[in-house]
């Protein structure tokens, strides 16, 4: 079985009405809640998590484990970092990473430990990829997009590094899918709050447009 994580409340109501979900065919666990769907003649389960790491782990090992998965595909939204690319782009990183994990002062901006690379190989070239950068705060400051650019990360979120680790450890495939919804905006000359808001509003606005692009165009591919 193939296990479709999704965090965000948000990303998966857009997922809910994607697939028109009934009520009793949505069931709860420890984490959030999950359902179940054949496609491509395998049995895949989609479950939301939550959001942030610790749920994001949680949540994927508790469905590893129930489940015995052989695959997770973490679809969903995440911050766009490298400007050449547009909102609604989606993505299919070749390494994630977590950036929240070292003592910036002293210690290299993202260790070695916590790299992983995702082979990718079998599923073709022909759509973007890059590194995703995982941390428990979310890129919302303009001086965090800027450590990030420098840093030649592509895209950000708050969850997917952590699952590819988690997957790695389980020797299970992970693959992630992931939209941007908004980047963040420069909010030194301006009010940090409107401009937040501002930012959120781009993200709720934009969030079931990559949720059904990511199904609608790339999910039976990475089955």
């Amino acid at each position: 079985m193939i296990g479709i994580s999704i965090a965000t409340k948000w990303e998966y109501e857009a997922t809910l009405e994607y697939f028109g979900i009934k009520d009793n065919e949505r069931f709860g666990y420890p984490y959030g809640e999950y359902f179940l769907r054949t496609i491509k003649n395998t049995e895949l389960v989609f479950y939301s998590t939550g959001v942030r790491k610790v749920n994001g782990v949680g949540g994927n090992q508790y469905m590893i484990s129930k489940f015995n998965l052989t695959k997770v595909i973490v679809a969903g939204t995440c911050a766009g970092i490298d400007d050449t690319f547009c909102n609604l782009d989606i993505f299919v990183p070749d390494k994630a990473v977590q950036y929240d994990c070292t003592v910036k002062e002293i210690e290299p901006f993202i260790k070695q430990y916590f790299i992983v690379d995702i082979d990718l190989s079998k599923y073709g070239n022909d759509f973007y990829t890059g590194t995703i950068a995982t941390s428990d705060k979310a890129v919302v400051m303009w001086k965090d997009y800027v450590e990030l650019k420098e840093n030649e990360i592509t895209i950000a979120d708050t969850e997917a590094g952590a699952i590819a680790y988690i997957c790695k450890k389980n020797d299970v495939e992970c693959i992630i899918i992931k939209g941007i919804s908004d980047f963040p905006t420069d909010e030194r000359n301006t009010d940090k709050f409107e401009s937040n808001m501002e930012q959120i509003n781009v993200y709720l606005e934009n969030t079931p447009k990559v949720m059904n692009k990511i199904f609608g165009e790339y999910l039976k591919r990475f089955i």
